[in-house]
């Protein structure tokens, strides 16, 4: 089954998830939705496309693991990070810190990788400069875009990942189905 995301057809401000009949509010990235052919590294946007839900990322001081979870998971630490540097050989994966190219930190101060689902964006192999760390992960509480991601209300996160199997996938596409 698809997680769908896309522009909420009663707000052209605001995205919405959708799955299996309910709706939950989301953010995407800053720059919208592109296709993920011209998805470029650092441009904020979020790559049209269906990406398979590869593991579950969680912070165990923040975070209990819970029985229902059916994806892959796996604890974070503090020197966990993921290399978003085109030009390094690890370029889209799970990096240890310290790391001498560019890279995004997992154990955050915020509550944003709390629980984290990696995306198969640019995973198989991944090609340098065509977009790194596209992740299900927790909304900010005042909903500002993402840097490509997807967000949710963390309370609507846990309550998927109650739901979902590595059989899923995130569904990013610029039309909705009308609700009802």
């Amino acid at each position: 089954m698809d997680l769908l995301v896309g522009p909420d057809s009663d707000d052209g401000g605001r995205w919405q998830a959708c799955w299996n009949g309910r709706r939950f509010r989301c953010a995407v990235g800053r720059g919208g939705l592109i296709a993920a052919a011209t998805k470029r590294e650092g441009d904020g946007a979020t790559p049209l496309g269906r990406w398979p839900l590869r593991r579950l990322l969680y912070r165990p001081d923040r975070e209990r693991p819970d029985a229902a979870w059916r994806l892959p998971s796996l604890a974070i630490a503090p020197g966990d990070g993921w290399c978003d540097d085109p030009g390094h050989p690890d370029y889209n994966r799970a990096v240890a810190l310290p790391f001498p190219a560019g890279h995004e930190r997992l154990w955050r101060d915020d509550s944003l990788y709390d629980l984290v689902v990696v995306l198969g964006h640019n995973d198989s192999p991944p090609e340098p400069g065509l977009g790194s760390a596209i992740f299900l992960h927790c909304a900010r509480p005042d909903w500002r875009p993402t840097e490509g991601c997807v967000a949710l209300a963390p309370e609507d996160l846990r309550s998927l990942l109650r739901e979902v199997g590595p059989e899923d996938a995130v569904l990013v596409t610029d039309l909705l189905p009308p609700q009802g």
